[in-house]
């Protein structure tokens, strides 16, 4: 008589905890990438314009990203920050990015230590490919990028409302120094 009652409690247990989860678990709307990037265009250096906080970014300023497409299909990540200020001491990072949703390129992975991956996907992207916003889809990360170091007001205004829209906590993006040209 025990094994029915002991797989009872430990089913009602399981269920429990399912809905429990169901409940306190963040949903967010679907986000939506941008319907195709040519990743040859969107190759080439970036300056980060705002983030949200990340561990790995901490106190960087002059934040830089270049892309380089690989004949295998993947991307390969050159990141640079410098610390303290823009003409601090620089520190890099160099990964590979493979694209997850071909049909698009907006989607990608990126390693930048084995066996971690992390999403990148482009949400908004300008026709020129002079601006762009990527996030992921748990909306912690979240970047505004720019092929140069400054961004007009009204542009990064815009995709920081955009971002805003799709559920990321805009409030806390930081601002990264870059040189003035």
């Amino acid at each position: 008589m025990r094994k029915p009652v002991l797989w009872q409690v430990a089913a009602a247990t399981l269920a429990t905890g399912a809905a429990v989860y169901a409940l306190t678990r963040k949903r967010y709307p679907e986000l939506r990438t941008v319907p195709h990037v040519d990743l040859h265009r969107y190759a080439g250096r970036w300056y980060e314009i705002a983030r949200l906080p990340q561990r790995f970014e901490k106190d960087c300023t002059h934040v830089t990203a270049e892309y380089r497409p690989l004949a295998d299909g993947r991307i390969e990540v050159h990141n640079t920050c410098h610390k303290d200020s823009v003409y601090g001491p620089a520190e890099t990072v160099r990964g590979l990015a493979r694209v997850v949703d071909a049909k698009t390129n907006a989607k990608l992975k990126v390693q930048f230590q084995w066996p971690f991956e992390g999403d990148y996907w482009i949400l908004a992207l300008d026709e020129d490919y002079r601006f762009a916003l990527v996030g992921t889809p748990d909306r912690k990360g979240l970047w505004i990028l720019s092929r140069e170091p400054q961004l007009s007001h009204p542009t990064r205004q815009n995709l920081t409302e955009l971002a805003r829209q799709n559920g990321f906590a805009v409030e806390k993006l930081i601002y990264t120094q870059q040189p003035e040209e």
